[in-house]
Parts: C-alpha cells; structure tokens; sequence
C-alpha cells in the first residue's frame, strides 16, 4: 500500500475512536500505564500537531514550546479533529515525501518520520480501543505495512527505550497481535 494512504487511514482509524470515547471514559486506564484515556489522545494530537510544522520544514528549536500544556481543552474530539485535519494536510502536500525532517534523533527522511507516524496512530488507536471497550481490530493493511517498516528497526528501538521491550505471542498470533506484541503491547490487555 502506498505510504499516504497507510499514513491516512492510519490517522482516519485513530480519530475515529476519539470521536467514540464516551463522555466518563476519559480518565480510564490505558495498556500504557502512565496515561489515562486523555492523556494518550492527548499525545497523539501533540504529536499530530508537530508533525505539521516539521514535515513543512521547521527545527525543534524554531518550533519552541508551541506545543507545550493541554492540546485538548473543553473538546478533546474536537481537538483530534483538528489536529488530524492539520496534519494530514502537511504531510499530503506536494513533495513532502521527498523532504528531509529534523527531528530530536536528528535530520530523518520525510518517509521514515511518517511511517513513525503511522506506527503512533496504530499502536495507540489500540491502545485507545482496548481502553475505552471499543472494536481493537486495525486496518490489515495497515498494520502489514508498518509491521514490514519496523521489523528492521525493532531492536534499535527498544535499544533506544522508545518502545517497552517485546512480548511473546503464541505462534499462532495474527499480523496484529504479533506488530502489538513488538511494540510491548500484551494483546489480551483489559482495563
């Protein structure tokens, strides 16, 4: 699958879910033990949110402390919404894909930044879902392709304590639960 389209739907799939949290939901427990329901959303649209000035050019340090503090306020759906909008805006714009980022890890292609991207919508869309007791089954295709993106770099990743180290899974685990399963997600989580 192309990479926008992975990266789309991706985001599509993740904001979706916001929109379905219900109202006493928000501060439930999440697979990531330091976050509640609103703090993992509210992560993903810090990330969306800095992804925009990022893919169009800009430093870390030119970008500053924008992004700092509640990216949320009265309307965390909405705010997703926005950020997804915002987002997906600057990363479908003509030659971005072509484009060098600068990210804290230093100068990294525009595709490698997207399909990190792609992994932070997934991963924690079922984060969300397994959160909130909403359908956790991501897009197959999706989850193909970044499975096939990060099987390369898992152990530089755990190297780096960016992810939490692996889980086993049974042999028989489907596409799914094995990409969860190298992110350090125990696919039978319940809150």
């Amino acid at each position: 699958m192309d990479l926008l389209e992975t990266y789309r739907r991706s985001l599509a799939e993740f904001t979706g879910r916001v929109g379905r949290v219900d109202p006493g939901r928000w501060s439930a427990p999440t697979p990531c033990p330091e976050w509640d329901v609103r703090a993992l959303v509210g992560h993903v649209v810090t990330e969306d949110r800095w992804s925009v000035p990022l893919l169009e050019g800009a430093t870390i340090e030119s970008v500053g402390d924008r992004f700092t503090g509640d990216q949320l306020g009265d309307d965390p759906v909405g705010a997703a919404r926005d950020a997804a909008r915002e987002a997906e805006r600057a990363a479908t714009a003509p030659g971005t894909t072509e484009r060098t980022v600068h990210l804290s890890a230093g100068p990294t292609p525009a595709r490698e930044y997207l399909h990190q991207l792609v992994a932070e919508h997934l991963i924690h869309g079922w984060d969300l879902a397994v959160a909130v007791g909403a359908d956790p089954r991501l897009d197959r295709e999706a989850v193909r392709e970044c499975a096939r993106w990060f099987t390369g770099r898992v152990a530089d990743y755990q190297a780096g304590n960016l992810v939490r180290p692996g889980v086993d899974v049974p042999a028989e685990a489907d596409e799914q639960d094995r990409l969860l399963a190298l992110f350090g997600r125990d696919p039978a989580w319940t809150p």
